[in-house]
């Protein structure tokens, strides 16, 4: 009798220690029932579920603008005329315009998914006078972020712009000569939104 009660025991402890084994891999959907052992067992179903994430994001963002502009009108020139006429170069105009938007997005959600949802359960029943009887659950969750950002933004602008002689000389009646106007424009937009 105290012998059959012995082996019941320990292939109980067998099946037990499978059970652990079993929850390696998931997570919040395991059980493990002891019943009908004898007199002072030891009964113990233990859920141990283990979620450990690792991640590393690593963004470099480089931004380069290089705009370079030269403006120059003509020369306008009235001379050697007995009645000088009218000279007019014509305009210079340059524009540059550059919009950038980048957004990096290096957000998790719900990685490990909501470990107050665990539905493990443990039960142990009809165990002899003084028996041990334990049910222990645990759930250990670490997550490891780790975030790096880069971020580079060079803007080079060189404008230049020179307008034009506008001469009149040696004329009997002098004209007109005028030299064009220069314009040069530039206009820089950069939006970076990065979220972790």
């Amino acid at each position: 009798m105290i012998k059959n009660k012995i082996v019941r025991a320990t292939a109980v402890a067998a099946a037990s220690f499978g059970l652990v084994a079993g929850l390696s891999g998931i997570a919040g959907a395991s059980s493990g029932t002891i019943s009908d052992t004898g007199p002072k067992s030891t009964n113990t179903v233990t859920s141990t579920t283990t979620n450990d994430a690792k991640v590393t994001n690593t963004n470099h963002l480089m931004l380069m603008t290089n705009n370079m502009q030269h403006g120059n009108s003509g020369k306008a020139e009235v001379s050697d005329n007995t009645t000088g006429g009218s000279a007019t170069s014509g305009d210079v105009s340059n524009s540059n315009d550059v919009v950038a938007s980048i957004s990096v997005d290096n957000s998790m959600s719900n990685m490990l998914g909501d470990p107050s949802s665990s539905s493990d359960t443990g039960n142990i029943s009809d165990t002899g006078p003084n028996s041990s009887n334990v049910v222990t659950s645990t759930t250990d969750n670490s997550i490891t972020i780790d975030n790096e950002n880069d971020l580079t933004i060079s803007s080079n602008n060189s404008q230049t712009g020179q307008s034009g002689d506008a001469t009149v000389k040696d004329n009997t009646t002098g004209g007109d000569a005028t030299s064009g106007s220069v314009s040069n424009s530039n206009s820089d937009s950069y939006t970076i939104t990065v979220t972790n």
